[in-house]
């Protein structure tokens, strides 16, 4: 096996499962758990979710789930690790996956859910003004970082990470909380539009974060940023490896087996 990444203080803690309802099950109880000790002591508990399909197994058990159910809604945040620049009913958009899963189902406040706003028609205007919201619900100063009780995230196939694509300028974006990412025509993603994403400074300030990683379409992608020295422009997901002992990976069988 090849050297963990130079960043890593350790190897990944990578939790391998049956299959994706396994791995959406315990990101369950990472929640539940989270949130619930969060909110003793303090007065709010604020996550953000991915995109991409890999939470939908976890975003239908929050729909259903007694234990989630009966959490304290009205004292919990809901914002997006990233968005697609699409609207909120368009098929693509991360907003309307979580609206059709489970946010229809839990007793949560409309004034806490925090989507992208991607009706406006500036992208940029778009990423300040959810900029501006994140900054308002954490009461935050100009230089000040969010501090997510939980950020929950996929792998995408070519190791990104939120819509933190390779090589792509968002990388090098550490002013600011939320930023555009544009699509490179030369290598575009799937879906090939462009996006709106919590940065990596956002994202590696929150106290804990999950990576869900299921399907054998996964299996190399995994194997390589896990194993491969730190490249961190092509596998942006290395960019976490500062924050690393705050990562829980929740890996099925499938995208597992190189390990």
């Amino acid at each position: 096996m090849n050297k963990l990444p130079e960043k890593a203080a350790k190897k990944p803690n990578i939790e391998v499962l049956a299959d994706a309802d396994a791995v959406g099950g315990r990101c369950l109880e990472i929640f539940i758990a989270s949130a619930e000790k969060a909110l003793k002591t303090q007065t709010r508990f604020n996550f953000a979710i991915p995109g991409g399909r890999s939470p939908e197994k976890f975003f239908k058990l929050l729909a259903k789930d007694p234990a989630a159910k009966a959490l304290a809604w009205s004292k919990i945040h809901i914002f997006w690790a990233d968005e697609r620049y699409v609207p909120h009913d368009s098929p693509l958009s991360n907003y309307r996956l979580a609206a059709d899963t489970f946010l229809c189902k839990i007793p949560i406040p409309e004034k806490n859910i925090h989507p992208v706003p991607t009706d406006l028609a500036d992208i940029k205007k778009a990423a300040r003004q959810y900029e501006k919201t994140i900054r308002c619900v954490f009461h935050l100063k100009a230089s000040q970082l969010p501090r997510f009780d939980l950020i929950i995230l996929g792998l995408g196939g070519d190791g990104h990470i939120a819509s933190l694509l390779p090589y792509s300028d968002a990388l090098l974006n550490t002013s600011k909380i939320a930023c555009p990412v544009y699509i490179n025509d030369q290598k575009p993603p799937d879906p090939p539009v462009n996006r709106i994403t919590l940065t990596r400074p956002a994202l590696c300030s929150a106290s804990r974060l999950i990576i869900i990683v299921t399907g054998k379409e996964k299996a190399q992608i995994l194997k390589d940023v896990v194993n491969f020295p730190s490249e961190e422009l092509r596998y942006p997901v290395h960019y976490l490896w500062q924050a690393l002992k705050k990562i829980s990976w929740l890996v099925d069988t499938k995208a597992g087996k190189l390990l």
